[in-house]
């Protein structure tokens, strides 16, 4: 393992994941605050500082191990969940859906930041590689992040927003039934290669075509 290239990879990638993972969980939190759950902001997880919402093995330890152990082919992490009672949101239902939503949906608003920085560099004639890289990396790792988390199976939030979608009866039971255990299926999916080749692939590349035409204006400018 070449560490100089573990180092220079973590300097590029730290401020886009820790980003992205703060502004995502705090989301949640913000969300179901304003539509009536305070269950988040009581506990302090309607915050921007990323200790709140690091989890040690989550966070630091799994994605480190998994580098290693791939030699970078894989990574996977998460932090800690916001805590929501739906019970507590006006209506529980509809309003789950947001809750979910919040989360990617700051991600791909922070990749097409991102993207804006990236432009920005550009733009100022700013050739720094290290910047650049943070700049594509900050774009990626949201892209991925809100690809991934909106797959349709709980705990993930795609498996939230799917729960609220369907009408009550068996396959919301299903659901609940299964979500002790979706991390595991979701794990064994990944490792099969299903999420990446039929989820994570064609959502990604809708998500660099949609980031690419709402900055296409922008990118002409610079060109």
């Amino acid at each position: 393992m070449d560490f100089s290239n573990l180092i220079q990879t973590v300097l590029i990638y730290a401020l886009p994941v820790i980003f992205a993972i703060t502004v995502h969980e705090a989301a949640h939190g913000y969300v179901a605050r304003y539509l009536g759950d305070n269950t988040a902001y009581m506990l302090g997880r309607v915050t921007l500082n990323p200790v709140k919402h690091i989890d040690p093995i989550g966070t630091i330890l799994m994605p480190l191990m998994l580098y290693f152990a791939t030699s970078g082919a894989f990574l996977f992490g998460y932090a800690k969940p916001v805590p929501v009672n739906f019970g507590h949101l006006r209506n529980p239902k509809r309003d789950m859906i947001w809750v979910a939503l919040a989360g990617p949906a700051s991600n791909f608003i922070q990749a097409i930041i991102w993207a804006l920085f990236f432009y920005g560099l550009a733009g100022a004639g700013i050739n720094e590689p290290f910047f650049i890289k943070m700049a594509q990396g900050g774009v990626l790792v949201n892209l991925v992040m809100w690809a991934f988390n909106l797959f349709p199976l709980p705990p993930l939030d795609g498996g939230r927003v799917l729960a609220g979608l369907l009408p009550r009866g068996s396959a919301q039971n299903f659901l609940a039934r299964i979500e002790p255990y979706g991390f595991f299926i979701v794990m064994g999916l990944v490792l099969a290669g299903i999420v990446s080749n039929y989820w994570l692939r064609p959502l990604m590349s809708f998500g660099y075509a949609a980031v690419d035409l709402l900055l296409s204006p922008l990118a002409a400018l610079i060109r």
